[in-house]
């Protein structure tokens, strides 16, 4: 399915529309029962709130986004109480090319089990250009750990090296450290919380660990600021074992999206939209480098 751009050469409040194409019939049919919902934007770093609307063709959004029945005969993207277009936002996230229309955006949508309509753009076509721009939808894209790192993680962790050569030997020894008090076997009642203090290392690589709280997720809000992209805000919860995740897996609000931060990775089946960083591999790996 595709979003076809309308009003072109506008892009403020009031500006380019977008409706569906090629719409699958689950997809039409969730809109036509919902009449509108709230869409979850795919981000490089992974899914985000955001202030737009999905609005099936018999609805309108009334005053306070209220839910109307209408007849506009098309199934669309608005803006709702947001400033700028789903168009602009995408070109925001993923660094698409400024001052140049969308033609269409190609994108996959999916309906989490909790009623989130996830709207993943997958290439762009721009106006004037022969191409179209591919956009990448990696799964787990915040993850690190030993079954898996994330193309996201190593190109960050490569910008590093390049921007920061003279830092990564410093990098290895506050990761190793941690990692090998907290393997020691005298150090079985250390607190996780102890963890943090790898917190300064992280945020040389681009995650800013937010206070440490005594309820719900440890770290929220916390702050992912990989290569070129935009600020991403995510809750991060620090765990010796990632297994211990399965109290909060079943608490997340608003959205099931979370970072485990862990010393040893050990969660089977971890979900969707949940992303675990292994201290103890991204110490082997930065000293393998």
């Amino acid at each position: 399915m595709h979003l076809q751009q309308t009003k072109a050469g506008s892009r403020d409040t009031g500006g380019p529309q977008y409706f569906f194409h090629d719409v699958p019939e689950a997809i039409k049919n969730f809109l036509r029962r919902q009449g509108a919902c709230p869409v979850v934007l795919q981000t490089p770093y992974g899914i985000a709130s955001s202030s737009f609307m999905a609005v099936g063709r018999d609805h309108k959004l009334g005053p306070r986004d209220k839910i109307l029945r209408g007849r506009v005969g098309h199934d669309r993207i608005q803006q709702a109480s947001g400033t700028t277009s789903i168009g602009e936002a995408i070109r925001h996230w993923y660094g698409l090319p400024l001052k140049q229309d969308f033609r269409r955006i190609d994108v996959d949508v999916q309906i989490h089990p909790e009623g989130h309509f996830i709207l993943a753009p997958l290439r762009a076509y721009l106006r004037g250009g022969k191409r179209a721009r591919e956009i990448e939808r990696p799964l787990f894209p915040l993850s690190f750990h030993h079954n898996f790192q994330s193309s996201l993680w190593r190109r960050q962790i490569d910008r590093f090296r390049a921007d920061q050569p003279d830092q990564k030997d410093w990098l290895c020894d506050q990761f190793q450290r941690v990692v090998r008090e907290h393997h020691a076997t005298q150090s079985r009642n250390m607190h996780e919380a102890d963890l943090l203090r790898a917190a300064g290392a992280l945020a040389k690589l681009g995650l800013q660990l937010g206070p440490y709280l005594v309820r719900y997720y440890d770290c929220d809000p916390s702050l992912f600021r990989f290569l070129t992209y935009p600020e991403y805000v995510c809750p991060v919860e620090v765990k010796k074992h990632s297994r211990d995740f399965r109290y909060q897996m079943l608490r997340y609000k608003p959205l099931p999206r979370a970072v485990v931060l862990c010393l040893d990775h050990d969660l089977v089946n971890v979900p969707e939209h949940i992303d675990v960083i292994e201290l103890s591999c991204l110490a082997d790996f930065l000293q393998r480098i």
